[in-house]
């Protein structure tokens, strides 16, 4: 007897990789299989997003933020570089992620995510800011930029 999805997750995955192992198809709980996984496509473009958010959040400091500590900027952009060997990593360990939709999805949500911690964490006005996300992924992933 299969274990309930709803009941125990854990047992539930244990038996669900045993099934497939097995090639037990019949015994596969579908609906919640393909819901899992679809889960676990979003939880990657989760972190895309995470990741270029905490970039968004420190360049906007580093643009914007006339009063800081050297050891804050530099704290900001050790970040920074942090971030985006993380992404590239990312990206390419899943590449998928670089398809224009997804990737246009990710760096939405990172505009928002990013910009609010920055605005909370400065204290600034938030007529400082831009109102329209200014970066591109390509610049949120450059060295140089």
């Amino acid at each position: 007897m299969s274990t309930a999805y709803h009941e125990d997750f854990f047992t539930w995955t244990q038996e669900q990789a045993a099934y497939l192992r097995q090639g037990r198809f019949d015994l596969l709980d579908l609906e919640h299989l393909a819901e899992e996984v679809i889960d676990m496509g979003k939880s990657e473009q989760r972190e895309l997003a995470s990741r270029l958010a905490v970039i968004i959040t420190h360049l906007l400091k580093l643009q914007i933020q006339i009063q800081r500590t050297p050891t804050n900027e530099k704290s900001w952009r050790r970040s920074i570089v942090e971030q985006r060997r993380a992404v590239t990593r990312h990206l390419r360990e899943n590449p998928g992620l670089k398809n224009p939709l997804q990737s246009q999805s990710a760096l939405e949500t990172a505009w928002v995510d990013g910009l609010s911690v920055a605005l909370r964490e400065t204290g600034l006005d938030p007529d400082l800011f831009p109102e329209d996300n200014p970066y591109s992924l390509e610049q949120l992933l450059d060295s140089n930029f």
